[in-house]
């Protein structure tokens, strides 16, 4: 069983950050409560959604959460594996079940935006969420677990938000692809399945979004955290706009010396899908791609912020890189995701 941080050490873990103030004291700021915490859980309820794609490969899971944004009915949600199929199911907590696919991803801040072309009247406006202030009492909303499949609401947890504070003064500590402002809240909000769910004060607003899985290596203690709307605002407007991360490849010229391989020191399993994943297979000791960090079994999910979907789109978007240039790739390792940079020798 995971050892998950018990909610009685995370004060003295609050402390640690350098970012606690006494709970009572700063929810003189908190929302008035609009009705019985029950009668909102069930009105936020109509606004979530439980994801399920792609998973099961190399131990990754393949359901996660996520919450209506618009009254077309996109879906916020985290980036992860779990999305890299045609079609992403989203099931409603009245079991409503639709077909969607991503629009839109930002990998620096591990986001996506899904497309279910149903339109909903259930949403969180996102021009209408708060940002929240240590001790304000908040409710999350997820599918941690994957213990929801059909019209069951999903799992519903009351906490307090401990601090407020920075993910990068922790890098080396707790691991993380996106470095920001994030809550701490004293609930184990953060379990498998949770990724991408809504976090919301008493009175039902939204605050943000519960991120994935944030382990110290070190101390073996699991981080329970939300990334505030606000940081992610902006992005998912451009998203919704028709922007995006993603390059398209038209109107590129490939490089004269093409980044290989052989050269980096990656071979990768056999090709032998229509879309085979780009694990790696073996890394050459000594080569680029060792002294980058690069591991046997890691998933290779983006190379210098284009998505790959498989081992042919990774092998194409090499041949517009000069194999004189640095090379920044994300990739799964285990549950985890890791920034790995090869530079040429």
């Amino acid at each position: 069983m995971r050892n998950f941080l018990p909610a009685g050490m995370l004060p003295s873990v609050a402390v640690w950050l350098g970012v606690l103030c006494a709970a009572e004291a700063c929810r003189s700021a908190e929302p008035a409560r609009v009705g019985s915490v029950n009668d909102v859980a069930v009105r936020t309820e109509l606004k979530t959604v439980k994801l399920y794609g792609a998973g099961g490969v190399a131990g990754l899971d393949s359901y996660q959460s996520g919450f209506f944004v618009s009254p077309e009915g996109h879906v916020l949600t985290v980036w992860s594996t779990v999305l890299d199929v045609d079609r992403v199911i989203a099931v409603t907590s009245d079991g409503r079940r639709m077909e969607s696919e991503v629009v839109g991803i930002d990998p620096n801040l591990e986001i996506a935006v899904l497309a279910t072309n149903q339109p909903t009247d259930h949403y969180f406006d996102l021009a209408q969420a708060v940002e929240a202030e240590v001790g304000w009492r908040v409710l999350a909303f997820s599918n941690l677990y994957g213990i929801a499949t059909g019209n069951e609401m999903a799992s519903i947890q009351k906490g307090v938000i401990m601090a407020k504070t920075e993910l990068n003064a922790r890098r080396g500590s707790f691991e993380s692809v996106y470095q920001g402002p994030v809550y701490v809240i004293d609930a184990m909000t953060n379990n498998p399945g949770a990724g991408g769910g809504a976090l919301a004060s008493f009175d039902g607003r939204l605050l943000g979004m519960l991120g994935k899985e944030l382990r110290d290596s070190s101390a073996n203690i699991w981080l329970n955290y939300a990334i505030p709307i606000s940081q992610l605002r902006q992005s998912v407007r451009g998203i919704l706009d028709g922007k995006s991360i993603n390059r398209s490849a038209s109107g590129r010229q490939a490089a004269d010396r093409p980044a290989d391989l052989n050269v980096l020191g990656i071979a990768l399993i056999p090709n032998v899908l229509t879309k085979t994943p780009a694990f790696v297979d073996l890394v050459q000791p000594g080569s680029p791609a060792d002294q980058a960090g690069l591991k046997n079994d890691d998933l290779i999910l983006f190379i210098n912020s284009v998505r790959v979907s498989s081992q042919s789109a990774f092998l194409s978007e090499l041949k517009y890189i000069d194999r004189s240039d640095e090379i920044a790739l994300l990739v799964q390792r285990r549950n985890e995701l890791k920034e790995i940079v090869l530079s040429p020798q």
